[in-house]
């Protein structure tokens, strides 16, 4: 088969691999129908992650059940599922707290198993999925979605489970004032998740038309184009002169962490979900004078699947629309430069 392959910075390569096969009872293997680039790719992709050896990428898809193992109770050949961004076993105390991205048998896409067994990268044409009862999640009563569902689905792997976690941390709600700090498909998902729970007014913070048009869509009442002490001074005018409720940080740098916290109100919450790249520690003594609560992380995408799901195949939400770009597999090193140069909000890979 075909699969994406990070060698080095900026060296992304489409190459052949052994197609998988069931390795384990728990296991399935998945014909990829759709997968993507993630802004955490371009981490690695950057530098600023390294890579130590050539390694298969990807961690959102969606796809078809070709086969499973004996063990497996919950999917059948021909099932469309989607895949969240970790693997999770469902039943250590983690998953069942819901904090299914701590799990005590996690495993990544493009790593092992914790049995040792390699799994493959989702930029590839098909995938072995360890324990997929429990980390893969069915879609009843499809099997062959439109191109705007099949982008809506995809984005449950990752992008709009953690914009939820972001709203959710920041404690979005009925009444509350909300701003999002980042602009990608992230922050876009988590302008849809504030608005999905309720938000009164939501404070989109960026420099870009098309992006700008998107988080107008998903339900921003305001665009803030300043930063730093403006961006602040800006959202403090907006306000009335106080600073939102919630702050939703989907970027991961010192500098958006700073943006959020300084336009956090005493006594608010800021949910972050920005894979962190280093220098963004949280001050201490700042939310000590503050009383500002930070919560977030790692997003349970798989515990928040199910719910999501319902609102995307009643037409509730449409959060495909943050997919701007479909590029053939085949051409992932050019769907990497395009999100890097940020020519695109986020690209769909067909295999």
């Amino acid at each position: 088969m075909r699969a994406t392959i990070i060698h080095a910075p900026g060296d992304i390569r489409v190459e052949d691999r052994a197609y998988p096969t069931v390795q384990l009872p728990t296991d399935a293997v998945v014909k990829v129908t759709a997968s993507c680039v993630c802004g955490s790719d371009l981490w690695p992709y950057r530098g600023v992650r390294p890579t130590r050896r050539p390694t298969a990428i990807g961690h959102e898809f969606i796809g078809t059940v070709e086969s499973v193992g004996s063990g497996i109770t919950s999917l059948a050949v021909g099932d469309l599922v989607i895949a969240p961004f970790v693997v999770s076993c469902g039943a250590c105390p983690q998953c069942l707290n819901g904090v299914t991205g701590a799990c005590d048998h996690l495993a990544g896409w493009g790593g092992k198993d914790d049995t040792g067994h390699a799994i493959d990268g989702g930029q590839g044409q098909a995938v072995r999925v360890p324990l997929a009862d429990s980390t893969l999640v069915k879609v009843p009563g499809i099997t062959e979605p439109d191109d705007a569902l099949r982008k809506s689905l995809l984005t449950l792997s990752d992008v709009m489970a953690t914009g939820h976690h972001a709203a959710l941390a920041a404690k979005a709600g009925p009444g509350r004032t909300v701003v999002v700090v980042g602009d990608g498909a992230v922050g876009l998902c988590g302008v849809l998740a504030a608005k999905r729970l309720g938000a009164e007014r939501i404070i989109a913070m960026s420099r870009h038309a098309d992006r700008q048009a998107i988080a107008r869509e998903f339900g921003a009442t305001d665009i803030v184009e300043e930063r730093g002490d403006d961006g602040v001074a800006k959202v403090r005018e907006l306000l009335g002169g106080v600073l939102a409720d919630s702050v939703l940080e989907c970027v991961g740098t010192k500098e958006s962490m700073d943006q959020a916290l300084h336009s956090t109100r005493p006594g608010g919450a800021l949910g972050f979900v920005g894979v962190p790249t280093g220098g963004s520690e949280v001050p201490l003594r700042y939310l000590f004078d503050t009383n500002i609560s930070i919560g977030g992380g790692m997003a349970p995408a798989r515990t928040y699947i199910p719910e999501l799901l319902a609102d995307v195949l009643d037409g509730t939400i449409n959060p495909g629309r943050v997919f701007d770009v479909v590029m053939p597999l085949e051409e992932a090193a050019e769907a990497y430069r395009a999100m890097d140069e940020r020519r695109a909000i986020k690209v769909l890979l067909t295999p």
